[in-house]
């Protein structure tokens, strides 16, 4: 998270994953919310449709090894040191998640239960957590910056640990659907606020190593300025929350109310699964009404 292509990449990872969930979840969630069950992954069928997640495979195990060689001319900076082996972790943790995703489709899916992968994945919402932020000073602007993206990240990790153990509650799906959102758009944002003058904070400069200790932060000419900063962080912090919000309810009244806008997730052999359920459950009904 040390550039600007790095926060642009992590946006293009974020931002269409939390979107596709979010239209698949409350597609299949409106086939019949009686029934419904969250899924670990939705996946798309063919399976060559899921190329972006075999890049992955390749590109994030590849993006850990290349901080460690890159960053290892810092090693005179413990702080950095730090930082990449977290780094490098969470990146791993999220490589690993994406190998159990793949091979489910391959293997049989009772063989690795959505609830083991909903706790997995809550764990590497946690490691990345903890590598949030690191290296940057915890009271500057970009402190603040990335303080807001962790409790995005716990955010996440906490409906995934919900999931895991209720996999009906589809709010506890909506939340973390939106929350890879809101984490895509707010990395965009730090990457574009933080790492560019273009896009920086009046009286600030992008942020830099500080001559006087082990971390870096954005460097403003005034005290005022930095005050200023932290509040326009928070301020775009609300209007983002607002906008995913607002996008989150738009996406689910038009599915509500138009059908064939609806994933095609909600409409293969899950959905007939679904709706033989339903057919025994109500003639179970009429039964017990008939006696």
């Amino acid at each position: 998270m040390a550039s600007p292509a790095a926060h642009v990449t992590a946006f293009l990872f974020l931002f269409p994953t939390g979107l596709c969930r979010l239209f698949r979840s409350s597609s299949l969630y409106l086939q019949n919310p009686s029934l419904y069950a969250s899924k670990s992954c939705y996946l798309s069928n063919p399976k060559y449709k899921n190329l972006h997640l075999y890049i992955l495979c390749i590109a994030l195990p590849i993006a850990s090894f290349s901080e460690f060689f890159l960053f290892l001319t810092l090693s005179a900076h413990p702080t950095y040191t730090f930082s990449l082996f977290h780094q490098c972790l969470s990146l791993f943790f999220f490589w690993v998640l994406l190998i159990l995703f793949i091979s489910r489709e391959f293997l049989d899916p009772s063989a690795i239960n959505d609830g083991l992968l909903f706790v997995y994945a809550a764990i590497a919402f946690l490691v990345e957590y903890s590598a949030i932020g690191k290296g940057v000073a915890h009271f500057g602007v970009g402190g603040v910056v990335y303080d807001l993206l962790g409790k995005l990240t716990l955010v996440c990790a906490g409906c995934c640990f919900v999931l895991s153990l209720k996999p009906a509650s589809f709010w506890a799906d909506f939340v973390l659907s939106c929350g890879l959102v809101f984490k895509g758009t707010w990395v965009l944002q730090a990457g574009l606020n933080l790492y560019t003058d273009v896009f920086g904070f009046k009286g600030c400069r992008k942020i830099t190593v500080l001559p006087s200790r082990d971390s870096a932060d954005v460097v403003c000419d005034l005290k005022e300025d930095g005050l200023r900063g932290v509040a326009l962080v928070n301020l775009l912090f609300v209007v983002h929350a607002i906008l995913i919000l607002v996008l989150g309810l738009v996406v689910f009244g038009l599915l509500s109310s138009y059908k064939n806008l609806r994933c095609d997730e909600a409409s293969g052999p899950l959905l007939a699964e679904l709706n033989s359920e339903s057919i025994r459950m109500l003639a179970g009904h009429a039964d017990l009404e008939i006696e």
